[in-house]
């Protein structure tokens, strides 16, 4: 029997939580609608100045049924911790926190918790993803349900930016986004979509919406609909403000703003208008920066997507506003955004004209304004927070707060209390005496959502899939009616068969069986990867995945085939599709009589490349490989392994054996004259403790035609150690000039 989703979907639930649950507020334009008096003055230690706790940030706190949820961070250096912690929101008491350290991550200075958590009203759960990318799934009580490392997972990048913004949640799936260079045909970096479950933690579908990103974007989407259909408008790292598919991910349109990244969120005026800001190099100028009025369509296309708007839909521009990566507000048909000088200005949204502009502080950078009460609550960078009479044909400030430390998030609201986040603290204002029963904003009524109709089209979940020799994966197959929505799940009566797309560069399937709707990969199944066709009443889906390295994995690169030519004219192939982001960076060609791994030295961009080659959740394993570098005394490159989120690698330049995670909180090195042109054999395991969370990372080094020393060349003590993490490895040639080799590598478990 057909399982049916109709009638829950028809059944009107009680939400489970309720209040300030996205960074940006109910109706996620940071506008609090709800009739309460708020502080005009918000001092430290004065009379509205209820609690402060002690966690530094850089974001926005969200606030459910009288618990604050808040994505912060401990430490300077090598103690540095990223933390979702849930606080009293009377007391500022804590109740839980949750903990984790960064690993792998090109994050500097101190630039973590750049983002907001999310609250999903449903279920009260609560969604975060780190600043090196892992999505978590956590219950009201603080117990982890589910996560994703996009990194170890999907390829995603990190940047020195440091840069994560926010999880959105619409329906049943919660959505994050990243720069991600994952495999096959998705294997080129570019700013992707990713929907999850969000009770289960399966991918739903995943989105390519735009072209080659310049940069990273931490814009969150904003959701709204177009007909029937449900979908959301996000700024990417391409330079893209985009709309896409919230149910399924369908790419719809897309409009270039900017030659750099779109950090800021958009702000949707009736149907029909778009507001965006940014803050980088103009399309049609050299000038930086503009707000922008689109005309956006009304209706969903129907043909070719996604559709490329041209600059007709400009309804007006305004070159006055420059933010980067702050975003606007939209109260009573005017628009407030600060911008990168450190002004507040207020533009009429009708004809973009300026209406008028205040100098807050020296600059600006992420910090959003919020409205409440009648008044603007703007956060600056230099640490003060000031209040600002909304309206007017001028500025009317009404006070200027000293916080004590950066300002890089946005106000949030909840009853009577204005919360603010700085570098050092969390702090809440509002009245001592609050009253009994406080109205808590609450995001405009939703439109009565049809039932839904008859299945039109299949969404095959997970949409991606990873598995080791030995597992197997069950996939759920949803029915969805023209909208989107799920109807049913037809899974069992769905056909499932492996697929090679007519347009596929690499004709490969995955070595696993298929029966009914459960793909099992043998204990020796090879390493491969390819697509699933699953067919239902004359309805097609594709799911695809990966069977990657477990232990007793070996590559010598001896089967892979040379036919293709390098740019420099050699016989070259590709390394095996299931690593991650691996055939635009190394190629496979003839070295010293065998066939080897050489990192691509065809483009500037791909200098330095990091690829995984297994599941982030394998443990206790020895990776080793034969490495070599080209050059000369003075010139060489760097190679590596990357063995449970540490990297250990030979930076032949330095002359150094080095053991790092993120190089500002682990990195220890010792002394080793790497030659140019010479095999070495690299050796890693990492060692946790019998108890307790410490252990050690420990590798050797020697010239591959000597005998293997008995004592390790390098051994770091971690009293924190990672205890788990994707195996791979890592090449880096400063400014593209020498080459990296890798070969025999070798996955076992740990003697």
């Amino acid at each position: 029997m057909l399982a049916t989703l109709a009638a829950a979907l028809a059944v009107c639930e009680v939400d489970a939580a309720s209040g300030w649950l996205n960074w940006r507020g109910p109706d996620q334009d940071g506008v609090s609608k709800a009739q309460v008096k708020l502080p005009d003055k918000l001092e430290l230690g004065g009379p509205n100045h209820r609690w402060s706790y002690k966690v530094r940030g850089a974001g926005t706190p969200v606030i459910a049924d009288g618990r604050v949820f808040a994505f912060g961070f401990y430490g300077e250096t090598t103690d540095v911790e990223e933390t979702l912690i849930c606080l009293d929101v009377k007391t500022g008491a804590k109740i839980w926190e949750h903990r984790f350290r960064d690993f792998l991550s090109d994050t500097t200075y101190n630039r973590y918790a750049i983002g907001a958590p999310v609250i999903d009203a449903e279920t009260g759960n609560i969604y975060l993803e780190s600043t090196w990318g892992v999505v978590m799934a956590f219950n009201r009580d603080g117990k982890l349900l589910w996560e994703h490392s996009m990194m170890e997972e999907f390829g995603r990048l990190t940047f020195p930016n440091g840069r994560t913004g926010a999880l959105v949640i619409d329906g049943p799936l919660v959505i994050t986004d990243g720069i991600t260079a994952n495999w096959g045909a998705d294997g080129p970096a570019r700013n992707r979509f990713y929907a999850f479950d969000k009770r289960t933690g399966e991918l739903a579908w995943f989105s390519t919406p735009g072209v080659e990103p310049i940069d990273s974007s931490f814009a969150t989407p904003v959701f709204g609909n177009l007909g029937d259909q449900r979908v959301f408008y996000a700024g990417t790292g391409c330079g893209n403000i985009v709309c896409i598919n919230a149910r399924t991910g369908e790419p719809v349109w897309r409009f270039r703003l900017s030659n750099a990244g779109v950090n800021a969120d958009v702000l949707l005026l009736g149907n029909d208008r778009l507001i965006g800001i940014h803050g980088k190099e103009n399309v049609d100028s050299t000038s930086h920066g503009r707000l922008v009025a689109l005309k956006i369509p009304t209706a969903y296309p129907t043909g070719p997507k996604p559709v490329v708007l041209g600059r007709d839909v400009e309804v007006w521009r305004n070159d006055d506003f420059i933010a980067f990566s702050s975003s606007p507000l939209l109260v009573d048909n005017r628009v407030y955004s600060t911008i990168a000088t450190g002004s507040l200005l207020c533009a009429d949204a009708t004809t973009g004209k300026t209406i008028w502009s205040e100098k807050l502080g020296p600059d600006q950078l992420h910090a959003s304004p919020a409205y409440a009460d009648g008044k603007l609550y703007v956060p600056i960078l230099n640490g003060t927070v000031h209040v600002v009479a909304a309206g007017g044909n001028q500025a009317k400030v009404l006070s200027v707060n000293q916080m004590g430390a950066p300002c890089l998030g946005a106000p949030s609201f909840y009853g009577d209390a204005v919360f603010i986040f700085t570098k050092e603290a969390l702090h809440c204002f509002g009245p001592k005496a609050s009253a009994a029963s406080v109205p808590v904003a609450a995001a405009a009524p939703a439109p009565v959502a049809p039932p839904p109709g008859p299945v039109t089209q299949i969404q095959v979940v997970p949409a991606e899939f990873a598995l080791l020799p030995g597992e197997s994966q069950t996939f759920t197959v949803y029915g969805l009616d023209a909208a989107g929505r799920r109807v049913r799940t037809v899974s069992e009566a769905a056909t499932f068969a492996k697929f090679i797309p007519p347009t596929a560069l690499v004709k490969s399937e995955v070595d696993a069986e298929i029966a009914g709707n459960v793909l099992k990969a043998g204990r020796n199944a090879k390493m491969s990867a390819g697509q699933l066709q699953v067919k239902w009443n004359n309805l097609t889906g594709i799911t695809r995945g990966r069977i990657v390295a477990g232990l007793g994995y070996k590559e010598n690169f001896e089967a892979l085939p040379l036919g293709q030519k390098s740019a420099e004219g050699e016989d070259v192939g590709f390394p095996p599709l299931a690593w991650l982001g691996a055939r635009v960076k190394w190629h496979v060609l003839e070295k010293d009589g065998s066939k080897v791994a050489a990192n691509r030295l065809d483009t500037i961009l791909f200098q330095r490349t990091m690829n995984f080659i297994g599941k982030p959740d394998l443990r206790n394993y020895t990776l080793e490989a034969d490495v070599m570098t080209d050059g000369t005394r003075r010139v060489m490159s760097t190679v590596g392994l990357l063995n449970q989120r540490y990297l250990v690698s030979v930076a032949a330049n330095s002359r150094i054996l080095e053991v790092s995670s993120n190089h500002e909180r682990v990195k220890e090195s010792v002394p080793f004259q790497a030659q140019p042109n010479t095999w070495y054999r690299l050796k890693t395991r990492v060692d946790r403790d019998a108890t307790g969370d410490g252990g050690w990372v420990r590798a050797k080094l020697w010239e591959r035609a000597a005998p293997e020393p008995a004592a390790w060349t390098i051994q770091v003590r971690q009293e924190h150690l990672h205890a788990h993490g994707a195996p791979g490895v890592f090449a880096f040639s400063p400014q593209s000039l020498k080459r990296v080799y890798i070969d025999n590598l070798s996955l076992t478990a740990n003697e």
